[in-house]
């Protein structure tokens, strides 16, 4: 039972959650403080500012840590397959639709619509990192972590997992 209560747990709010990981934490909250009483409120926190400290989508990891927490490895794996699945579900959904019209004109030209978007908004994501930097660390440490993120990456061509870890230990040492 508590496998099925982990999948709804998490299935629902990433149903509803229209917007992705951040639109769906109050929902989260709901069910695993509220509705289940898993976690406090305090406790959510805390899971939550873990969630935002690690690399990835905050839903699926705050789903792997409550699932394990309730049900050990198995409830880990549902409650990141239930944040996924109604992505993945509409995603399969989409894409055979996709397939069947690849070659139609007005398929082409939606895909090439999209494309400038996506740009526009991880453009725009750029930017917010940059000046939330600039404010909390100022601007001789962001200037610095530019310039040798980008030297790391397109003279050196270090891999980006690499330059990420350096930056993290950088963000430890230097400016904790």
């Amino acid at each position: 039972m508590i496998y099925w209560e982990i999948f709804l747990a998490f299935f629902i709010p990433g149903i509803l959650g229209y917007g992705g990981g951040p639109a769906s934490i109050p929902l989260v909250e709901n069910e695993v403080v509220h509705n289940y009483g898993w976690l406090t409120v305090s406790e959510f926190s805390e899971v939550l500012a873990l969630g935002n400290a690690l690399p990835g989508p905050i839903a699926t990891k705050m789903a792997g840590y409550i699932g394990y927490e309730q049900a050990g490895i198995l409830g880990a794996a549902v409650g990141v397959f239930a944040t996924v699945a109604p992505s993945l579900i509409l995603m399969i959904g989409l894409m055979s639709i996709l397939y069947k019209f690849r070659d139609s004109p007005k398929v082409k030209r939606m895909s090439n619509y999209v494309r400038p978007t996506i740009a526009l908004l991880l453009g725009g994501m750029a930017y917010r990192f940059f000046f939330e930097s600039y404010e909390g660390s100022g601007a001789l440490q962001t200037l610095f972590l530019i310039v040798a993120s980008y030297l790391l990456l397109e003279r050196w061509k270090v891999h980006p997992a690499y330059v990420i870890s350096g930056a993290l230990v950088y963000g430890a040492v230097v400016l904790s």
